[in-house]
């Protein structure tokens, strides 16, 4: 049997998605683009990883292997742990805070309880009551377009970075990027999609396809896809 994936219902105050996979025999899979920092966890023979991820600005070929376990938030842009910038973390230059006995996690000197899937909500919410999950307020304005009174185009810029981890127009291409991919996994042609998502033509959303998911849109609408996690 191949791997599961899934996204956990639920929703979360300063993430976007919680998903989860497992894998019954080695699989090899694309890990697309991700245009926030993540929050993932491994778990293999009863012991739990933690890891904190920055954006991924290309997709990336990856293994899941045989018995392994996974699943992980995926923060909205904003959120972040202080303690490990995320533009210091991007493109898969992860930090493993230490795994301590009993399944717990040390995050700032502290003990925690590693959470699972179906509790990362109040895991989260601990995080954000001791200051170590924190939400920049200026992050919706400046992703929209907008700057905040008083605050100068390179200092907008600079603090979306700081807190985000990738540049604006960076995480602009990866969402619009993402959403066609979703449009063809549902079976929509590469001319409609391409035209719904502001492509010049179907050249240069296969080019963006490739980029994002490291598959071609008829690779994506064939739905012949261990898992891509986008």
């Amino acid at each position: 049997m191949g791997p599961t994936y899934n996204v956990v219902p639920g929703e979360l105050p300063l993430a976007q998605r919680v998903w989860a996979a497992s894998c019954h025999a080695t699989t090899g899979f694309t890990s697309a683009v991700k245009s926030s920092p993540m929050l993932s966890f491994a778990r293999y023979e009863g012991r739990t990883a933690m890891y904190v991820r920055g954006p991924e600005t290309s997709a990336t070929r990856m293994t899941c292997p045989e018995g392994w376990e996974f699943f992980g938030v995926e923060l909205r842009p904003g959120a972040h742990l202080p303690q490990f910038p995320p533009s210091g973390l991007a493109d898969r230059a992860d930090a493993r805070p230490p795994a301590l006995p009993g399944g717990r996690v040390l995050l700032d000197g502290r003990e925690w309880e590693m959470p699972s899937e179906h509790n990362v909500d109040v895991f989260l919410d601990r995080l954000a009551r001791a200051g170590l999950l924190v939400f920049d307020p200026f992050v919706e304005e400046i992703r929209h377009g907008g700057r905040p009174r008083g605050m100068s185009e390179r200092t907008a810029q600079l603090r979306f970075r700081r807190a985000v981890g990738i540049s604006r127009r960076k995480l602009v291409a990866i969402e619009r990027a993402k959403r066609a991919a979703r449009l063809l996994a549902a079976g929509g042609s590469p001319a409609d999609v391409a035209a719904a998502g502001g492509y010049y033509d179907q050249p240069q959303l296969s080019r963006a396809m490739r980029w994002a998911t490291g598959h071609t849109p008829g690779e994506l609408r064939s739905g012949d896809i261990p898992f891509l996690a986008f």
